[in-house]
């Protein structure tokens, strides 16, 4: 079992930056893929970011691309989100994801564990 805690979300002007946290439960954390996904008001939830295990691997969706980085600390059980130049369009609930296989993050499929999500509302 994996529990995932999101923080980090808030309010901010576009332009702004802001980083998002997911922690994780359990020991086996080093051995999952991690990613991040966003869910706007009423849309569907779409795939962010993801990370191998390793970190050695990561994907973004084209709408962050240069702008959010994602990475992890395996030895605090944390995954991260670093959002830059954000724009109103990025304002969501952001969700942390695990998984053991990376390609089922990015395929956006049936993830393994999901957190409850953390806001992010960027201002015009």
């Amino acid at each position: 079992q994996v529990q995932l805690v999101e923080s980090g979300g808030g309010l901010v002007q576009a332009g702004g930056s802001l980083r998002l946290s997911c922690a994780a439960s359990g020991r086996t954390f080093s051995s999952y893929a991690m990613g991040w996904f966003r869910q706007a008001p009423g849309k569907e939830r779409e795939f962010v970011a993801a990370i191998s295990w390793s970190g050695d691997n990561r994907y973004y969706a084209d709408s962050v691309k240069g702008r959010f980085t994602i990475s992890r600390d395996n030895a605090k059980n944390t995954v991260y989100l670093e959002m830059n130049s954000l724009k109103p369009e990025d304002t969501a609930v952001y969700y942390c994801a695990a998984d053991l296989k990376l390609h089922t993050i990015v395929a956006g499929t049936t993830v393994d564990y999901w957190g409850k999500g953390t806001l992010v509302t960027v201002s015009s």
